[in-house]
């Protein structure tokens, strides 16, 4: 068995249009929902044997957050090719990732992440399945165990849903996700 969790960047900011799309940084209640979800991960003993990560900017500082709660020394590789990534071209990433290790997280974006998720899992939790329904977004983790003994052997429909979890389900309400002096818009 195989544990697959996929982590979309937080809520990036959009303030200074000058930036490339690579640089753009977390906005406030993005890094407040990195925050909540690197506490949730902690809480639900969800920590990775190995992070594969973009190395853009928010999903840099994504991992940092995640990075000051769990363990730290979790090995981690900044890998381009994750960068805006289509769901066979991170298949086939985690398709070589070391037998040696039973899980692992990629940080990334979406459309890829969403659609790996879906390709992944078949069924499994039915609350979960039902909220990636409603969409991947950003800073959402997904937990997907695969029924395999070798990352090469991952392949669409072999593994469930373990968990599926929104920033917004976690601060629902405590109000954290709203700026101060602005009105609250969804995720």
């Amino acid at each position: 068995m195989k544990t697959v969790y996929l982590l979309r960047h937080a809520k990036s900011s959009w303030t200074d249009e000058t930036l490339d799309d690579f640089d753009r940084p977390l906005a406030k209640r993005g890094r407040r929902a990195a925050e909540a979800m690197a506490h949730y991960v902690a809480k639900k003993a969800m920590t990775p044997q190995q992070i594969l990560c973009s190395p853009a900017k928010r999903t840099r500082q994504t991992l940092e957050c995640l990075q000051e709660i769990i363990d730290a020394s979790v090995p981690t590789r900044f890998e381009k090719q994750i960068y805006m990534a289509s769901a066979a071209t991170l298949l086939r990433r985690l398709r070589r990732v070391s037998d040696d290790l039973d899980s692992v997280m990629l940080v990334g974006h979406n459309p890829g992440l969403e659609q790996l998720a879906g390709m992944l899992a078949h069924g499994g939790d039915l609350a979960a399945h039902r909220l990636v329904a409603n969409g991947f977004t950003a800073g959402a983790l997904a937990a997907i165990e695969a029924d395999v003994e070798h990352w090469a052997e991952l392949r669409q429909g072999c593994g469930r849903r373990k968990a599926f979890i929104r920033p917004k389900d976690l601060l629902r309400d405590t109000g954290a996700l709203h700026d101060e002096g602005r009105p609250h818009d969804p995720l």
